[in-house]
């Protein structure tokens, strides 16, 4: 399997919105159907660490709405959200998740892969900072196997997905898992990963507060339906919104 490093360089240079499909037909403009957003990248759904942080990455380099984007997630122990962002709110994370956040910061987010499993992440000229190494186990090979063989049409699947989502957590060991459901500002959101590795070692540093050793925390944490893992992952994958009423997956 191809390292991470790899994969994701691929996706900076080569990542586009895949068109939406009527009748099995794709649409020449590439443009999903109305109130519905599209992203293609990559993240770590959500990385726990014993003090009680949590810390959270989004890279997508290709977005339906306009320019990609990275984005920073980081909640403390009291439970304060913190999201980093590199663009404005209605082309970032903070357009669905933002009514559960308590502070935004916008500014250039630098992300450097420094191996082939090796990555560091600063933000806020280094008031965040945040290196992770990932690997590969029996259980992501398999799931990296089965997400990059589902046709598009399964991927649209509630079902599906909910079946994947506590399979997923099971043999992870991350606790819940929700690759569909409703975000906190009311969008339906369904979660598409490809691949996957899960992460080895991290250390941090949020606001000169180092935040430990990473480890599930008591209470794992939500932001509306969207479970933040209890085990570090990897993901690369695609990421569908839509407004109230619309539909990303078959019911």
């Amino acid at each position: 399997m191809r390292e991470p490093r790899d994969v994701v360089d691929d996706l900076e240079h080569r990542s586009h919105v895949r068109p939406a499909r009527t009748n099995g037909v794709a649409q020449q403009d590439r443009r999903p159907p109305a109130g519905e957003d599209r992203f293609a990248g990559y993240g770590v759904m959500g990385l726990p660490f014993r003090s009680g942080h949590v810390l959270g990455l989004r890279r997508f380099p290709a977005s339906s709405l306009g320019p990609g984007y990275r984005s920073v997630w980081h909640r403390d122990p009291a439970g304060r959200w913190t999201f980093y962002q590199d663009q404005p709110a209605e082309l970032a994370c903070t357009r669905y998740f933002g009514s559960a956040v308590d502070e935004v910061r916008q500014g250039p987010i630098h992300l450097d892969w420094t191996g082939p499993r090796t990555f560091r992440v600063t933000a806020a000229d280094g008031d965040l900072d945040w290196t992770v190494t990932v690997g590969a186990t029996p259980v992501t090979r398999l799931f990296s196997t089965l997400g990059s063989a589902l046709p598009d049409r399964a991927w649209r699947s509630r079902p599906l997905l909910g079946a994947m989502s506590r399979l997923a957590g099971a043999a992870l060991g991350a606790g819940r898992v929700r690759l569909t459901g409703l975000a906190p500002d009311g969008q339906q959101f369904a979660a598409h990963p490809l691949r996957l590795w899960v992460v080895t070692d991290s250390a941090a540093t949020v606001r000169g507060v180092r935040l430990g050793e990473p480890g599930p925390i008591p209470a794992q944490a939500f932001l509306r339906d969207f479970a933040i893992p209890q085990r570090g992952v990897l993901v690369v994958g695609r990421a569908v919104f839509s407004d109230p009423g619309a539909t990303v997956a078959s019911r």
